[in-house]
């Protein structure tokens, strides 16, 4: 095998903005959980999952019990869960979720309600859909990019 060695101060730079970069991901962890906030509310207009598959309609006893001040749309009797969407980030995680704590059963259906997914393309396994995790990668390479320029 050949050995080579360089002497390069611009390699060296690049090499010292990565490993910075790869030390404060924040800024990263920052922008995959707005990326994945923005797209849980996509999901309430378009009424689907995080594969696409439309969510169920409302059973018609659900119809039935609606009050009339209600916004009759799926998932959003009053807006309350919507409003309660949140995402915070710090150095080494990405959270979205939801403040109000029905929305699990949501996310997971129960045995008397289908599952209407948000979050995860598969919530038993905590797997996100492919177009959600290729955006996720695509966030953390733009970060380590911007590092080195």
């Amino acid at each position: 095998m050949i050995h080579i060695e360089a002497d390069s101060s611009h390699i060296a730079l690049a090499l010292k903005q990565l490993q910075a970069a790869a030390a404060d991901l924040a800024p990263a962890m920052a922008d995959i959980a707005a990326t994945l906030w923005e797209r849980v509310g996509e999901r309430f207009e378009a009424q689907s999952d995080p594969l696409g598959k439309a969510w169920e309609p409302h059973a018609p006893a659900t119809l039935k019990s609606y009050p009339k001040d209600g916004n009759r749309r799926i998932l959003d009797r009053h807006g309350t869960m919507l409003d309660s969407l949140d995402r915070r980030a710090d150095a080494t995680s990405a959270m979205v979720g939801f403040g109000q704590p029905y929305a699990a059963y949501h996310e997971y259906g129960t045995n008397k309600m289908p599952r209407r997914g948000l979050l995860f393309a598969d919530p038993e396994a905590r797997q996100l859909a492919p177009e959600d995790e290729q955006l996720v990668i695509e966030k953390i390479s733009k970060h380590l990019q911007g590092a080195i320029g």
